[in-house]
């Protein structure tokens, strides 16, 4: 599954058949999980404007676990032709989560809000908190990405650099 958020356009994440979906399957993730196909929604001006988001009922995970995921800007670069820099705000609920997956571009995470733990393929696992960051290169696997609290929620800014049209997330099975 891959994810890609350009510049002024709203979208929704979801896993598997929409009918499964609207057949009473929470709504709420950003990154997503698996297998999951990105579509435009059909109404920009509606409350998940803005933020992408998935239900999880194929393998039983509670959707409030997935972030939520909202653009906040994306804009070519002028003086690096061919690249483009991706913002975009995770927002982790308590128990909170993303699937391993990798980015086609650089990633550096900036905590704003709660503890992120953090591990990529080869590292160990690191725990980041507000005002923290950390960068993942290009196609690092991220093993673990998830709220360190069950209580309280975390958030952080995703600055993402990568050729223009790329798909920025692809998720592991």
């Amino acid at each position: 599954m891959t994810a890609l958020i350009p510049s002024g356009t709203s979208w929704r994440l979801c896993r598997g058949p929409l009918p499964a979906a609207a057949a009473g399957l929470a709504v709420a993730m950003a990154i997503g999980s698996a297998a999951a196909p990105l579509q435009r929604m059909a109404d920009p001006q509606s409350a998940l404007s803005g933020i992408i988001c998935a239900a999880n009922a194929a393998d039983g995970r509670d959707a409030r676990q997935q972030p939520v995921v909202t653009p906040v800007t994306s804009h070519a670069l002028p003086n690096v032709p061919g690249k483009r820099v991706t913002v975009v705000r995770v927002s982790y609920g308590p128990g909170g989560f993303s699937p391993p997956h990798h980015h086609s571009g650089s990633v550096t995470a900036y905590i704003i809000k709660g503890t992120i733990r953090s591990q990529l393929a080869g590292g160990p696992v690191e725990t980041f908190k507000p005002g923290e960051s950390f960068f993942e290169p290009p196609g690092a696997v991220h093993l673990v990405s998830e709220n360190a609290s069950v209580v309280e929620p975390a958030e952080l800014l995703a600055v993402f650099v990568a050729d223009e049209g790329a798909e920025l997330t692809t998720y592991h099975q």
